[in-house]
């Protein structure tokens, strides 16, 4: 017992209150578990503050796809006998953290037939799920608890015809920042140096050649950000921090710092390493630091590089060992343009159009990631048909091949949504004067 208090009090000299955790972490916290208090509050117990903790990092990405089981839905007095079953006002009735032994996909710790508490008569309702067992609820194609954005029956069955690969599908275009400095672009002799650290010939030809040049975006203004902001002189930084590079690209930072690369620099932690993943990884990429230069480059911001190259240098799981010679990997000419349309990064950090019109990457991988079916409205049916979108996804081997091959899983949600729209048209048609 004594070496045991000794070992905790020098734990907690060096601030690691990793020993004091109850139980293993989920796969989608283990990188912030540091920091205890972001999900608890004083008292450990409090459900409210752990749920406003849920809400703070997940409730704006809930809002955005529609959550087709929001708390409100949960506090109608008319659902009360549901509540009694299953209480979803609160994230931990279903995610409850720290219990490795009973949590599944997506941190789910209730068994996988939960939708059995209040969709028990289903069956009287749709002939297609009679006998169907409430543990493949969640199967690709079928249901997902928050977000249907491209499962809901109108659209599986406005998608149920259409080729299995697009003609002249290719990327969407993104858009261009505006300019730094409009109307200038530098060359090398125009890059100011530091008095005390002049960088190589070879990185000033990097950065002349790459799109900050073009945009009249100079050394110092990512090196000495205060000097650029105008408060004066500043010390000069050859690292260069990430909030620098969100000044000018907000956009993209929000999203990394959303997803599995970037949440630890929104949880004020140093960034995140490959040796801290629970999925495999290049053993020499093990203490490769994540931000926006280990993937775009320091000087160059090649965006080719970082949608394949910057991926596999870290990557060593089977789907992305399998991706070179995957049939993704050859399409390089489709729509006549050169540029690759189905890299990593077009699956996993596609291209969205935004509100105002605009196209932009989405840096969030989370977004297209768990469950798998998130990404078909996004990406596969830019490309695809949706039925083969579906099947593709459902079948676990043929996503290891990383698509090599074709669907030997077929889903018939599209089949079963057609036949109900089909049938509601036809009892119009036959109740119209």
């Amino acid at each position: 017992m004594v070496a045991l208090s000794a070992y905790l009090a020098h734990a907690m000299t060096l601030g690691d209150r990793r020993v004091f955790l109850p139980g293993e972490t989920s796969a989608g916290h283990h990188q912030i578990e540091e920091r205890c208090e972001l999900c608890h509050s004083e008292s450990f117990a409090d459900a409210d503050s752990i749920q406003a903790a849920c809400v703070r990092c997940h409730g704006e990405e809930l809002s955005q796809v529609d959550d087709s089981h929001p708390r409100s839905k949960f506090t109608d007095p008319r659902n009360a006998d549901r509540v009694a079953l299953l209480d979803a006002r609160y994230c931990a009735t279903c995610h409850q953290e720290h219990m490795p032994r009973a949590t599944g996909e997506m941190g789910l710790t209730l068994p996988e037939d939960y939708c059995f508490q209040c969709h028990q008569d289903i069956g009287e309702d749709r002939s297609s799920h009679v006998d169907l067992p409430f543990s493949g609820c969640a199967a690709s194609g079928c249901h997902n608890f928050h977000d249907n954005t491209a499962l809901y029956e109108d659209f599986l069955a406005s998608h149920a015809a259409g080729p299995a690969l697009i003609p002249g599908a290719t990327l969407p275009q993104r858009m261009p920042l505006i300019p730094h400095a409009p109307g200038l672009t530098l060359a090398q002799a125009d890059a100011p140096m530091d008095a005390l650290w002049r960088p190589s010939r070879e990185r000033v030809a990097l950065w002349a050649s790459s799109s900050h040049a073009r945009a009249g975006v100079n050394c110092s203004d990512c090196h000495a950000p205060s000097q650029r902001a105008g408060l004066g002189a500043a010390a000069w930084s050859i690292e260069v921090p990430p909030a620098v590079c969100g000044d000018c690209h907000e956009g993209a930072r929000t999203g990394f710092e959303a997803g599995r690369h970037g949440v630890r620099w929104a949880a004020e932690l140093p960034a995140m390493r490959p040796a801290q993943a629970r999925i495999e990884m290049h053993a020499e990429s093990a203490d490769r630091r994540l931000d926006c230069g280990s993937c775009h480059g320091a000087h160059l911001f090649d965006s080719a590089y970082a949608s394949v190259e910057a991926c596999l240098e870290c990557h060593s799981d089977s789907h992305s060992l399998a991706y070179q010679t995957s049939p993704h990997a050859s399409l390089t000419q489709i729509g006549g343009d050169s540029e690759p349309i189905a890299t990593c990064a077009a699956c996993h950090l596609p291209r969205i159009a935004q509100g105002d019109g605009s196209v932009r990457v989405q840096h969030n991988q989370n977004a297209t990631l768990r469950p798998n079916e998130k990404m078909i409205r996004d990406v596969c049916i830019q490309c695809h048909s949706l039925q083969l979108s579906l099947d593709a996804l459902a079948d676990g081997e043929l996503v290891r091949r990383n698509f090599a091959g074709t669907p030997q899983i077929h889903v018939e949600s599209i089949e079963w949504a057609s036949r109900r729209t089909d049938a509601r048209a036809s009892s119009t048609e036959e109740g119209s004067p």
